[in-house]
């Protein structure tokens, strides 16, 4: 795993459907997030903020809410990612809402389609984000990015990275999944996107979902993962706005991050949907910060790190 990591904030809920996700970032800062991954003996940068629009909180049209700005913020998004990228560093986006995975997963395939990389996306969430304008309830676009990144959107987001379709469903492994819409429900099953649904791990266990997820995994894979904060079951971690019952406890969610870790082959992250106007004492970003330093080879047991 690349040991030089830069933090890039993205400070928006542009793509959201309530207030409050662009503190995520220094919600993650204040719980030292730099400092808990100095201390697994990575080199951190914090790049600070992007910039973009303002969220001006307007209805649909056409079925997308804030179209024009998720572009804009996820054209900048995109552009930062690249560059970490490009300079061998593993870029960490500090979110903001889950939209903005189409910048920088964009940027990733961008990136492994130049170094001849294979690339295996994890996406812990308890939703799909598999929604389209015509099937979407709200008309926001973080229930849309993996739709997007796939093909099917808005050509100003399906084309960022120069490429359409940005990723193959077949690089998709989604875990934790337990809300999606109905419509959205077949066009998961058209994708054949490979689901970890909280009712797969309930009956096999996180460590059976963990292993089909990251098989064949290897030396010449990019790993991403994208972790929507909402992944987590409630009890422990509050500050979303799109709370799901019924998700992955802390332990669950440890060995997930720690079977990552064990890979060796993470290489670009986002950290989305934390919410702090809807968490108590920065107790969710505490719980995130704790998970990736797991993710990022903090073991919990007495065991020698895989070489």
């Amino acid at each position: 795993m690349n040991h030089q990591i830069s933090l890039i904030g993205a400070p928006t809920d542009i793509g959201a459907g309530s207030r409050g996700a662009s503190m995520g970032p220094e919600a993650l800062r204040v719980a030292n997030i730099m400092a808990v991954l100095q201390q697994q003996g990575l080199q951190v940068l914090d790049r600070g903020n992007l910039s973009g629009p303002h969220n001006p909180w307007l209805a649909p049209v056409d079925g997308y809410r804030h179209l024009d700005e998720v572009v804009a913020w996820n054209t900048t998004v995109h552009d930062a990612v690249y560059a970490e990228l490009r300079q061998d560093r593993l870029p960490v986006l500090l979110g903001g809402d889950h939209c903005l995975a189409v910048g920088s997963i964009s940027a990733v395939a961008r990136r492994c389609r130049e170094t001849g990389k294979k690339l295996r996306v994890l996406w812990l969430d308890a939703h799909a984000d598999f929604n389209t304008h015509t099937l979407t309830p709200s008309g926001n676009l973080h229930g849309m990015p993996v739709a997007c990144l796939c093909g099917l959107g808005p050509q100003a987001l399906t084309s960022l990275g120069g490429h359409v379709p940005a990723i193959l469903p077949k690089w998709v492994r989604q875990i934790g999944i337990r809300s999606v819409d109905e419509g959205e429900k077949h066009l998961v099953h058209e994708a054949e996107l490979d689901v970890f649904d909280m009712r797969f791990i309930d009956e096999m266990g996180m460590r059976a979902a963990m292993e089909l997820a990251l098989a064949l995994v290897d030396a010449n894979t990019h790993l991403h993962v994208s972790f929507d904060v909402d992944f987590l079951d409630p009890d422990i971690a509050p500050g979303v706005g799109t709370t799901v019952r019924g998700g992955p406890s802390y332990r669950e969610a440890q060995l997930c991050m720690e079977m990552i870790a064990d890979t060796g082959r993470l290489a670009s992250l986002d950290v989305m949907e934390l919410n702090p106007a809807l968490d108590v004492r920065n107790r969710t970003a505490e719980v995130a910060v704790d998970l990736l330093a797991s993710l990022f080879g903090k073991s919990t047991l007495m065991r020698k790190s895989p070489t």
